[in-house]
């Protein structure tokens, strides 16, 4: 590969990085901010109509739970209630994750009554051609038997459709986040009656700040057969997803970090959907199954059972339950990618380290140098090449110079030049293209691990899955001023500009290793390259924390190979510059 060549792979794959870290800050910055907006521009207006269109009013949280007879959940990681009206779980905290860093900080909230503005619950039932009295959403249920439900602790629920059918519902939980349904029809009308089990979790609009992520998916999501996922945005699009039929499966609905989904039995063949119902006040997304018909004889009775998972998506206790439960890909859940074959066990060695060293952004800096390791060899030979590229570089200036009129035998001359002085311009083509799976990989399994939220790291870094919380424009908060406050720019400030002490230390490290590399020959490519390291400062500083911990700290790694390599080859580096600036040391002979 020519020197030429080499150089245009290489602003390739500078520009290919660029345009993708500059989309990502953008959807981040602009785009996001201003489809929030959007949506609760439409939403107000909606409001504003609604007394004539007769949309339902939303009601408070606490209004809602007070309005129905309940039951109370209490697990060691979820408090709530049931609500006796419809049998549907519909009030969930989730009490092992805060929705602030702050240690008072209320528990998550997962699942909403319905009522409620962003209403989000699940239910289980029986569906059934002509069979009067079937129990709905507005069917008062009887507490049997129990009074808390709670791990060990399950309760009983029942209700007589007064035509003879007595339907019976036991609803277990365990520790975690799994809930066993048990329904039972007992067929006491004299006639034989067909019904089939059904599931649904339903969420009533979706929030502003969800549903946009062009890195990590939230909508629906199942296994049915195979993956079936599906964005809100393209919900709420196309509407209603054709039916998909599968033995076994779930069904359900995502966020970022928290599930619910519906388990039916495993060898029942099911029919399952992603519905969409558009009122005049909210859409409602409804991922539904519908199991197979099954007739109950005069005195006779069937029974099914199904799981609901609410909780958060953490990957070891998805696959436990998938191994207990038989139940197909449950882990798919999270958002794996394209390059899962990479993204999983990077994400499984990452949390392996987690729990050995108990610091998440010291788990980070393990992972980077394992990866490092890894590459060593190859990266070894990108950085022995290019410094030999370095080398040569005012050899290669006076040949363009000599023969720039005489382009085929400025092309021959520097092939020349190549073999005495044993370089190969491709050989750092071939380790920039094994390495980027792994870079893009290492971004995806950052952007979903859940160990990441909220994690600590030292000093002022209390959460690894925020932006950096420091700031130039208050001296990294020596001046008592918030910048966001300021009138007319606290807006571009408080965003685009926000420039914290980890991205000025991303970007100085991006620079040590821009400037250790050869430079182009053209001085408009120079000039590029030498502002690549300010554009990407500004672009990552609107990142996670976690994200610049883990390219600072490979920055830093990259710079140090090659500062080995360039003194072993007597190639003069910036470190080396700046040293003999700081010492006023002349520069070695």
């Amino acid at each position: 590969m020519s020197d030429d060549n080499n150089r245009n792979t290489i602003i390739f794959f500078v520009c290919a990085a660029i345009i993708l870290m500059g989309y990502m800050w953008y959807q981040t910055r602009y785009v996001e901010p201003q489809q929030r907006a959007a949506a609760q521009a439409t939403a107000a207006k909606q409001a504003a109509v609604a007394p004539q269109l007769s949309a339902p009013k939303t009601i408070s949280r606490d209004t809602a739970v007070k309005a129905t007879p309940r039951i109370d959940i209490s697990t060691p990681s979820l408090k709530g209630s049931l609500s006796l009206r419809g049998a549907r779980i519909d009030d969930l905290f989730l009490t092992k994750y805060r929705q602030t860093v702050d240690k008072t900080s209320p528990p998550v909230e997962l699942l909403r009554p319905e009522g409620t503005e962003y209403a989000w619950f699940a239910q289980t039932g029986w569906v059934g051609a002509n069979v009067p009295g079937l129990p709905g959403d507005n069917t008062v249920w009887t507490l049997a038997q129990g009074s808390t439900l709670s791990p060990g602790k399950p309760v009983t629920l029942t209700y007589s459709n007064g035509e003879g059918l007595t339907f019976t519902r036991v609803i277990a939980v365990d520790d975690k986040y799994m809930f066993t349904i048990t329904d039972t029809v007992t067929n006491g009308s004299g006639q034989p009656v067909t019904l089939a089990p059904y599931g649904s979790v339903q969420r009533q609009g979706v929030p502003p700040d969800l549903g946009k992520s062009s890195v990590v998916h939230e909508g629906g999501m199942g296994w049915l057969e195979k993956r079936r996922p599906i964005k809100y945005k393209k919900w709420e699009k196309d509407g209603s997803s054709p039916e998909y039929t599968s033995t076994g499966g779930w069904i359900g609905i995502t966020d970022k970090y928290w599930l619910a989904a519906l388990i039916p039995a495993q060898n029942q063949e099911i029919k399952g959907q992603y519905r969409l119902t558009k009122t005049p006040s909210v859409n409602v997304f409804d991922a539904n199954y519908v199991g197979a018909a099954r007739e109950i004889a005069a005195g006779q009775q069937i029974s099914a059972t199904s799981h609901v998972f609410a909780g958060a998506k953490e990957v070891g206790l998805l696959k436990s339950y998938q191994t207990n439960l038989h139940v197909e890909h449950l882990d798919e859940a999270v958002d794996w990618g394209m390059l899962w074959f990479i993204t999983r066990p990077l994400s499984q060695f990452l949390a392996f380290l987690y729990q050995h060293v108990g610091n998440f952004g010291v788990a980070i800096l393990i992972l980077t140098v394992c990866v490092r390791v890894v590459f060593f060899p190859l990266a070894n030979k990108q950085y022995e090449s290019m410094t030999k590229m370095k080398k040569v570089q005012p050899a290669m200036e006076e040949l363009r110079k000599k023969y720039k009129d005489d382009p085929q035998k400025q092309q021959q001359e520097l092939l020349a030049l190549y073999q005495r002085e044993k370089v190969n311009p491709a050989a750092g083509c071939l380790p920039i293209f094994l390495q980027i799976p792994v870079f893009f990989s290492l971004f995806k399994v950052l952007q979903i691990s859940i160990d990441m939220r909220h994690a600590p790291f030292f000093g002022y870094i209390r959460d690894l899955s925020d932006r950096d919380p420091t700031t130039i424009w208050n001296l990294f908060g020596a001046i008592p001023w918030d910048p966001s406050a300021a009138p007319l720019i606290g807006g571009v400030l408080a965003t685009s500009l926000h420039i914290g002490v980890l991205p000025i230390l991303y970007g100085v490290t991006t620079w040590l290793t821009t400037s250790m590399s050869p430079p182009a020959p053209d001085p408009t490519q120079q000039r590029i390259f030498q502002l690549m390291p300010l554009l990407f400062t500004f672009i990552m500083a609107q990142f996670a924390i976690g994200l610049l911990v883990y390219y600072t700290w490979s920055n830093m790694l990259t710079v140090a190979q090659q500062y080995v390599i360039m003194r072993r080859f007597k190639v003069d580096n910036p470190i080396d510059r700046i040293i003999r600036r700081v010492t006023g040391k002349p520069k070695e002979a």
